[in-house]
């Protein structure tokens, strides 16, 4: 794929020189009770409580011994039954979205005084759903060594086998077009690559549940991963502020003030963020030149229960971060500044509505808008390129759910409206001045149905179909029916699940692409522009999930193909894009996670491996091309990595201290530079955290990252600025300190 994208942008910009000289995170959690006689146990008293925050649901039990609790938000929840005659017990659940789990509880006689508790930490295990996920809780992003920086994708990376970060972009399974959700509503963004900001600040999330492959008919927009994120709401806090600042290694600071607080009906998480480093975006050489980033956020969270049917949610987020693109040894020396301004603005309201005990609607309006502004120096050779990309988003998502004893029912539409400004000017700078400019603002749309049932057939099998209809509107129009189907199988007395699933996938394509005097100059250069299609994606895989005595293994084995595979390229030394598409690609490999449950009481670990092929086929489809004819067969993207590998683990010590560690080994990416098919040699780092709280207000931690300082060349793609190294030794301080207000 580097020799297609790279023999196309050549062929226009060279010529210059000698012309002058890119479903909601709820579930339902239901339950029986029982004697010793296996009778129904009525008017128990049943509650439900978040692990790591004070929000709780209390309910009672019917004439049949039974219970439900409805819209439960993604996370990890004890649930306890308290009755006069018999002892107290207690289960753990995991709710991930649209699950519906079952807690059975066989209550034992009160002058047993027994309790009951399955297990402590509950198991990842959704016998329902045919989708691998997984779940990053907000103490896992607190204790992996770098995970709760702002510019940081570790709380990815470091427990989602296959996701890997290089040239500046994140990639899960293959591709790096992913759906961030917020609450479950997806926030669209078509464009491709365009930024390398984060789209929400680590701190300030609660849940992350990472989806990849599999996905509800819900989501369709991006194939390779899904990013629900369930965020602060002050149910963690008691009218408290925290205040959190870093120091380290290139003059870094990470710094946040956040508040937050709850009563029965309201719940409110409020946060300000500011960062800065002499280290920012991966450098083409060992030496850090020309690197910097400064940053400054905002984040704020509010529910209210505005009676027992109606909650109302309210979502904002605002990002700035400045990036200076890295040099090497001879752009220092000709002076070149180039800059990247990145601004990321969120609004996203939700009401949810309980239509009766087992239908619920949610209705969710959102604005989102996203700039990438690329100002090249004057003295970029060959030629110095500005880019700058506005794009709004604004629609809404409006789902109905319905829940019986045999089937968890969805139904919905999504929708947005965008609107794209962009200015791109190309100067030669060999003293001529000959050049080209363009400014364009093209406008699209997009609206989907989708509907999907989760049929319960047996008590152990459970079957899942669904569809998801697409229209939309820019460059082209084009429409779209992916059907969805999938099953899970638990495995009777094992208490294994095998699961499987077939689905299609339509992401619509960006609304920026080659046009007007850009278009005219390539014409003039014996190339020409193909529209954009939207990609099409077909999934099919089969895995098996086993717990066991609290620990957790799970296995997958996927297979994707794409037509109008979205790409991207560079222009020279630079982020500024051109999006592509080429023939198709193809995706396949298997992958493990492992997760224990709290070993002695003190220490827990996690595995996530991946073995992987991604590989592109055939010619550009759409965007700039020279339509010459494609070598045959199938070539190695540039982010192709077979093996990838990550471990965790971290341990409570004594006197209320921890360490934490973390060890990434990758077997090598696509070696660009080789004339015969080849990936760059294997790579390990090694990251590692120590803290300790001093007291209930104060804690400390000293963190280092790639602690054995091994620079090595991470990617030669030219993409994203050129080559990329991994990045140096970083090891900072950091200090928290809360109190009540």
């Amino acid at each position: 794929m580097q020799r297609v994208r790279s023999a196309v942008i050549t062929c226009l910009f060279l010529p210059l020189l000698p012309l002058a000289a890119a479903a909601a995170v709820f579930g339902t959690v239901r339950g029986v009770t029982h004697d010793p006689s296996h009778r129904p146990v009525a008017g128990a008293e049943v509650t439900m409580r978040a692990a790591a925050s004070e929000y709780t649901q209390t309910v009672q039990t019917s004439e049949s011994g039974e219970f439900e609790f409805r819209v439960v938000p993604v996370g990890e929840y004890t649930v306890s039954v308290k009755q006069a005659s018999f002892a107290d017990a207690e289960q753990r659940v995991v709710v991930v979205s649209g699950s519906v789990p079952v807690v059975h509880f066989q209550l034992a006689l009160a002058e047993q005084r027994a309790s009951v508790v399955v297990a402590e930490r509950a198991d990842a295990l959704t016998p329902q759903s045919s989708t691998p996920a997984t779940m990053v809780t907000r103490q896992d992003i607190g204790r992996t060594p770098g995970a709760d920086l702002t510019n940081s994708m570790a709380m990815v990376t470091d427990f989602v086998p296959g996701a890997y970060m290089t040239h500046n972009q994140l990639h899960v399974r293959g591709g790096h077009q992913v759906t961030w959700a917020i609450d479950g509503v997806p926030i669209p963004n078509t464009n491709i690559a365009s930024n390398v900001g984060p789209q929400i600040d680590p701190k300030d999330i609660d849940y992350l549940e990472v989806q990849r492959g599999g996905y509800s008919s819900a989501y369709g927009d991006r194939t390779y991963g899904v990013f629900n994120v369930v965020p602060r709401t002050g149910f963690e806090r008691d009218r408290e502020i925290e205040i959190n600042t870093t120091y380290g290694a290139f003059h870094q600071t990470n710094d946040q003030v956040s508040l937050g607080g709850h009563s029965e009906r309201l719940a409110y998480f409020a946060s300000v963020n500011s960062n800065r480093s002499d280290y920012g975006l991966e450098t083409p050489g060992p030496e850090v030149l020309h690197d910097r980033v400064w940053g400054l956020g905002g984040f704020g969270s509010l529910i209210f229960n505005l009676n027992p049917a109606n909650q109302l949610r309210l979502v904002t987020s605002l990002r700035r971060d400045d990036y200076q693109i890295p040099n090497d040894a001879p752009a220092v020396d000709a002076g070149v500044r180039d800059v990247e301004r990145e601004r990321d603005a969120l609004v996203d309201f939700t009401w949810l509505h309980t239509i009766s005990p087992r239908v619920l609607l949610t209705v969710s309006p959102f604005l989102h808008f996203n700039r990438a502004n690329f100002d090249g120096d004057p003295n970029d050779t060959p030629v110095s390129a500005t880019q700058h990309l506005d794009s709004t988003y604004a629609g809404a998502q409006i789902a109905l759910n319905a829940v019986t004893s045999r089937h968890n029912a969805t139904a919905g539409l999504y929708g947005f409206a965008q609107r794209d400004g962009e200015f791109i000017r190309l100067l030669a700078n060999d003293g001529s001045g000959a050049g080209v400019a363009q400014q364009q603002k093209p406008t699209g749309h997009l609206e989907s149905a989708f509907f999907e049932d989760q049929f319960k057939l047996t008590q152990w099998l459970t079957l899942t179909a669904g569809m998801r209809l697409t229209h939309f509107s820019g460059a082209v129009s084009e429409n779209a029916a992916s059907p969805r189907v999938g099953a899970a199988l638990r495995i009777p007395h094992l208490n294994w699940v095998l699961h499987g699933f077939y689905g299609r996938y339509y992401q619509a394509p960006p609304l920026s692409t080659v046009s007007g005097p850009l278009a005219d100059f390539a014409v003039t250069q014996g190339l020409g522009v193909i529209p954009l299609k939207g990609e099409r994606d077909e999934e099919n895989q089969v895995g098996l999930t086993i717990p066991m005595h609290g620990w957790t293994f799970d296995t997958n084995s996927f297979r994707q193909r794409a037509r109008n595979f979205f790409d991207h390229n560079s222009i020279g030394n630079s982020n500024v894009f051109f999006p592509l598409s080429i023939s198709g690609a193809r995706m396949r490999g298997w992958e493990f996670t492992l997760k224990s449950p709290r070993i002695l009481r003190r220490g827990e670990m996690s595995v996530a491996y991946s073995y992987q092929h991604a590989e592109g086929q055939g010619a550009v489809t759409g965007g700039l091309t020279d339509f010459a004819p494609p070598d045959s067969g199938y070539f190695f993207l540039d982010h192709d990595q077979r093996h990838t590998l990550h471990v965790n683990g971290n341990v409570t010590l004594p006197r209320r201290a921890w360490i934490s560690a973390s060890m990434y080994y990758g077997s090598g990416f696509t070696d660009g530079s080789s004339d015969v098919p080849a990936h760059l040699a294997p790579h390990t780092t090694f990251d590692l955290s120590l803290g300790k709280a001093i007291s209930e207000s104060w804690s400390v931690s000293v963190v280092g990252l790639n602690v054995a300082n091994r620079r090595f060349l991470l990617d030669n793609s030219l993409t994203f600025g050129g080559t990329h190294y991994a990045d140096p030794r970083q090891v900072y301080a950091q200090v928290r300190y809360r109190f009540h207000y």
